[in-house]
């Protein structure tokens, strides 16, 4: 019995202990204005905004003329997080649409319920928040799989959750599967600006 226990003990801590690791699910803004959804693409670890305060936003601030137009959410915030050898922290990019910029960026895990963001312009002029989970975490993408031409073990799926469309009568219009919830992206690594590096 006495062994029973601490099997249990120690499993439970192996359990909190990879949560406490794992930056992939939905977080929190520091300010409360957006959720971000970070996923893992292809190996590395990717952020979009999943849910915004206030919808509608664009991405204005862009030093691409182009891109001024396009909205805020589902854009990628977190690029490339690369794991950093024997630590619980990832190194990247991470774009501020506040101001435009792109800065180079680590995350890491606090706990298992926030989730520290640090972003450096030239290597030293460094800033950061903490972002507080909502959601998750989530599994890698099975896209991924799909987009390397192998066949994936189960049938792809979202990490969003998705509902059939009413049924229609004679002479309606089918219309297609719509998101559960109005702002919901789904699975970010189907996003373009993702799935273009991810995949």
């Amino acid at each position: 019995m006495r062994t029973l226990i601490l099997f249990a003990t120690f499993s439970g801590l192996n359990t909190a202990s990879a949560l406490a690791a794992d930056p992939t699910g939905d977080w929190l803004v520091a300010d409360g204005v957006a959720h971000i959804r970070v996923a893992e693409c292809n190996g590395s670890m990717w952020g979009a905004v999943a849910w915004e305060k206030e919808p509608g936003g664009v991405d204005e601030h862009n030093p691409d003329a182009s891109k001024r137009s396009r909205p805020t959410l589902g854009i990628a915030v977190l690029s490339n997080m690369k794991k950093k050898s024997g630590v619980d922290q990832w190194e990247g990019e991470v774009y501020n649409a506040n101001d435009g910029k792109t800065y180079s960026s680590t995350i890491k895990p606090v706990g298992s319920d926030k989730l520290e963001i640090q972003g450096c312009v030239l290597g030293f002029l460094c800033g950061g928040e903490t972002w507080t989970r909502i959601a998750g975490p989530i599994p890698s993408s099975p896209t991924n799989t799909v987009a390397k031409g192998a066949k994936p073990a189960v049938p792809p799926k979202t990490t969003g959750t998705m509902t059939a469309a009413p049924k229609t009568t004679s002479g309606q219009k089918q219309a297609a599967t719509t998101p559960a919830a109005p702002a919901d992206v789904g699975d970010i690594c189907l996003l373009p600006d993702i799935a273009r590096f991810a995949h």
